[in-house]
């Protein structure tokens, strides 16, 4: 009873982190400055996101199509591995560089920071931005 009694408030501590997490996330979108006053010109914005460990260890990519007109001009994501402490990628200052050199096509790449039990998490964000400008 008591191993169930710890496992569930484990689970109910975890569901309160990524909560706070998300609240946490959601406050920076929102008072961050939005896409298109600090890139004017910007038109439409791609992004083709490969998160893994190493070239031959990547998950699928997935694709993100920018709202520009309301988007955040704030580029943090979050570490695909779900075990992954105090980790993320924070790429927006190297997309807002490329936008504002307004580069049709560039790639920015991070590697996580974040904790995975005792271990580095070490996992590589990869992605690659395709824009166009009026």
């Amino acid at each position: 009873m008591l191993t169930l009694l710890h496992n569930m408030f484990i689970k109910a501590h975890a569901r309160s982190e990524a909560a706070l997490r998300f609240a946490e996330r959601l406050q920076r979108e929102q008072e961050a400055p939005r896409l298109r006053q600090r890139v004017p010109s910007l038109a439409t914005l791609r992004l083709e996101i490969t998160d893994g460990r190493g070239a031959t260890n990547a998950d699928p990519k997935h694709v993100r199509i920018i709202v520009v007109d309301t988007a955040p001009a704030l580029f943090s994501l979050t570490c695909g591995d779900h075990g992954c402490r105090d980790g993320g990628h924070d790429l927006t200052s190297d997309v807002l560089r490329g936008l504002l050199a307004r580069a049709a096509h560039f790639e920015v790449a991070d590697a996580c920071l974040g904790t995975v039990g005792a271990a580095e998490c070490g996992r590589t964000m990869r992605v690659e931005v395709s824009a166009t400008y009026r």
